[in-house]
């Protein structure tokens, strides 16, 4: 016996981390089908399990315009940041310029940050700057605030990506009379495109999911993680189980789909 789970120590560790990994998500899940009453946090076995849930999941109030306020969000700072990311990352990558070395060591800085720290940070200069041009908390300093801290990890993907480049790839396009723009174009930005998705995944993802950064800077404007806080003192509704365990279920069809693809390609080469 002590053999058998010595050759299997490793398979054995693995599981039960992923089992810890999976445990809030079986707990979303499991509770989407709870019939509760006052609070979602106790099973309650009368009339439970239950599919009302699942078959209205804006049936508790708030819970649908938090959701669109932070895919909004969560759009509009995903696009932003992805282009201005994408751009400093080349920048940083395919050219030389005074303070470079500075430069790729301050793209860390958001990132190294605490999250606390940024959003107290954020908040001061919201309030004593931006209100004196009108622009009060809400949705927009939301936006202003995940764009920022959203661009550092753009950087550091997309960089990562464009130095694994083999340079001898547009090299040998330029011998083939190819110029500046076709290179770009037809060779580099496909090559890094996959690069650039993943950041834009990363980025909706933590756009979506951040509360602490949002809290502070939000004012009255309620996105999906600040309404599941709030409603934690009254108890979690079961359509915040419904829909946070359909987010999980939508990333892992994009990360299938993903690995699919990238299968695919390589099948292909």
């Amino acid at each position: 016996m002590i053999r058998w789970l010595t050759n299997r120590f490793a398979i054995i560790v693995a599981v039960l981390v992923l089992l810890y990994l999976f445990l809030p998500v079986a707990y979303t899940f499991v509770f989407s089908f709870n019939n509760y009453r006052k609070s979602n946090i106790v099973w309650n076995p009368v009339g439970s399990p239950t599919l009302k849930h699942w078959k209205d999941p804006c049936g508790a109030p708030g819970v649908c315009d938090a959701l669109v306020t932070s895919l909004q969000i969560g759009v509009i700072a995903t696009v932003i940041a992805t282009v201005l990311g994408t751009l400093l990352a080349f920048a940083l990558v395919r050219h030389q310029f005074r303070g470079k070395a500075t430069s790729n060591v301050l793209v860390f800085v958001p990132m190294a940050t605490p999250e606390i720290v940024l959003g107290a940070s954020l908040l001061t200069i919201f309030v004593q700057g931006f209100s004196r041009v009108g622009l009060g908390l809400g949705f927009w300093t939301i936006t202003i605030a995940h764009i920022m801290f959203c661009i550092s990890f753009v950087v550091v993907t997309v960089k990562a990506r464009l130095q694994s480049l083999d340079p001898r790839i547009e090299e040998a396009a330029q011998d083939l009379y190819a110029g500046p723009g076709a290179t770009f174009w037809r060779v580099t930005f496909p090559l890094v495109l996959p690069g650039i998705v993943g950041a834009a995944l990363l980025s909706f993802s933590l756009s979506f999911d951040d509360f602490i950064i949002t809290n502070f800077v939000s004012g009255n404007e309620t996105t999906f993680p600040k309404f599941v806080y709030v409603s934690y003192l009254r108890g979690i509704p079961a359509q915040a189980n419904v829909i946070g365990f359909s987010m999980f279920v939508l990333a892992l069809a994009l990360v299938i789909i993903g690995q699919l693809v990238g299968n695919a390609r390589r099948s292909s080469k």
